[in-house]
């Protein structure tokens, strides 16, 4: 996608006037708006019980909103079900801060999973695969098993597998919580590198020096509402 064509391509993530809230509970978020074109990268940050979390799940559609009203690629995500809200998914990729590894699984066949379940023959990735584990430092765990692994190991091999099958959108969820900073830096770097190829980049982390590190946009939530930090 050349420049002119991102300037006039739908946003990647639009949301309007969204509100949500578990059951009867209080609200987490309150009128949240956005409007995210392609190619963007954004730092999401706010104190613990924020809602960042939450707004990341409503971006990935593991919830939907109680209120208001959430676009995705263009595309309104309200009736979204079966294979088209499968479709919508694997166009994103996403980091977790409980990882979400399988145990029965070897690190490189947790990496290339996203590959094999949208059909991709394994002769057509494995090098890519290694060649991303070897970036990320785990190119002597290849064949480990999850529970054998760290923290930061773990949260590396999440980041590699987000990121392996290219997505449009990458949600990263405190992706550098479980690393040393040096670590924390090169994996920034993976995805500005990204986002400098065409993917946007929604990076929530407490970390204000990682921040202070890309020039990106800032969101805020605060008390369940978000400001733009320019």
């Amino acid at each position: 996608m050349n420049w002119d064509e991102a300037t006039t391509a739908p946003s990647v993530v639009r949301l309007d006037g969204v509100g949500f809230r578990y059951g009867t509970g209080p609200e987490i978020l309150s009128e949240v708006s956005l409007d995210l074109p392609p190619r963007s990268f954004h730092f999401l940050s706010g104190p613990s019980g924020a809602g960042k979390t939450t707004l990341i799940r409503l971006i990935l559609l593991s919830v939907r909103p109680t209120s208001g009203e959430l676009r995705l690629f263009g595309e309104t995500t309200a009736d979204l079900a079966g294979d088209r809200l499968t479709q919508f998914r694997r166009r994103m990729g996403v980091v977790f801060q409980d990882f979400r590894l399988l145990d029965h699984l070897t690190t490189y066949q947790n990496v290339a999973l996203p590959l094999l379940v949208q059909g991709y023959e394994e002769a057509t990735f494995r090098g890519e695969v290694v060649e991303l584990l070897q970036w990320v430092g785990l190119g002597d765990r290849i064949g480990a098993m999850p529970p054998t692994l760290s923290g930061g190991e773990k949260q590396r091999a999440a980041i590699a597998r987000a990121l392996i099958a290219r997505p449009e959108l990458i949600l990263a969820d405190e992706p550098t919580g479980n690393v040393d900073p040096a670590l924390a830096r090169r994996l920034l770097h993976l995805f500005v590198e990204l986002n400098r190829l065409g993917t946007s980049v929604i990076l929530a982390t407490h970390d204000v020096a990682l921040m202070d590190q890309v020039e990106a946009g800032r969101l805020i939530l605060l008390d369940g509402r978000l400001y733009h930090d320019p």
